[in-house]
């Protein structure tokens, strides 16, 4: 199996840390050397290993966004 390449092009925020140190993180990834999405996953405190997570592009970001917004919390 062929290795991912991955680069965190920038930080947006973390969301959560676990007790074992592992944080739910936004951050905008290039993947493959492809052009960066934004990518909600787990990742370890390293940033070595990561979780299964969701990629958006710009437009499912905003379309995500515009329904947390409706949410009454």
């Amino acid at each position: 199996m062929s290795e991912i390449k991955f680069e965190i092009t920038k930080k947006i925020g973390t969301l959560s840390t676990s007790s074992s140190g592992w944080a739910k993180e936004l951050n905008l990834i290039s993947w493959n050397d492809r052009e960066p999405k934004y990518d909600l996953r787990d990742w370890s405190a390293d940033h070595e290993k990561m979780g299964k997570g969701v990629t958006l592009s710009k437009e499912e970001l905003s379309a995500l966004r515009a329904l947390l917004n409706d949410i009454e919390a």
